[in-house]
């Protein structure tokens, strides 16, 4: 894996690479700070990264929600504490691993392995969440229009549905784009009345 290190002490960076680069990964780049960090992970584009929570300027909790939001990656938290609102903190920042230091080897190609798989499971679960939404923002909208279509023409639910769909069919379009003209002209009638 291509992985980014970000941790102000360069003899935790030295150590981490080397038990990294003994797996077969390869270190990408390093960083010192959380604001160096974010842009290594926006020119480097990692598969991974390892960021320590204690950093001067931006901490490694802040860069982890700056690249969640701007390039999701799967992230590593590496840290002195083992205090469970650092933990809290981390996972509110959609972290997919926490490593204490010293880092043990046997567990850090583990713990890597897990959050890239976490990470994959976290991307399918924003794409279902996405298109969920997709859908729902599709059904309101043909609801919206057949309640026009109800009021205008003096149709009945049904028949209002059948209409949509038979002009769907017959143009083949979606459902969703009979739905928009039929809002966009109701809009423009609204208009044109004033």
């Amino acid at each position: 894996m291509r992985v980014l290190i970000a941790d102000d002490e360069a003899v935790i960076r030295m150590g981490l690479r080397t038990m990294l680069e003994d797996k077969g990964h390869r270190v990408v780049a390093t960083a010192t700070d959380g604001a160096s960090a974010v842009e290594m992970a926006r020119t480097e584009k990692p598969e991974v990264i390892l960021l320590d929570i204690k950093m001067p300027g931006m901490d490694g909790i802040a860069a982890a929600r700056k690249i969640m939001q701007e390039r999701p990656t799967p992230i590593v938290m590496l840290t002195a504490y083992s205090q469970r609102e650092l933990v809290n903190e981390a996972r509110e920042a959609s972290v997919f691993g926490y490593l204490v230091k010293p880092v043990k080897e046997d567990l850090l190609d583990a713990t890597l392995e897990l959050a890239v798989t976490r990470f994959k499971e976290w991307q399918k679960l924003q794409r279902q969440i996405h298109d969920l939404n997709k859908s729902l923002a599709a059904r309101e909208m043909v609801e919206d229009a057949k309640r026009v279509l109800m009021q205008k023409e003096h149709l009945s639910e049904q028949q209002a549905f059948n209409k949509i769909h038979r002009a769907s069919r017959s143009r083949r379009v979606t459902m969703q784009q009979v739905a928009q003209e039929i809002l966009n002209k109701a809009d423009q009638d609204k208009k044109n009345t004033k």
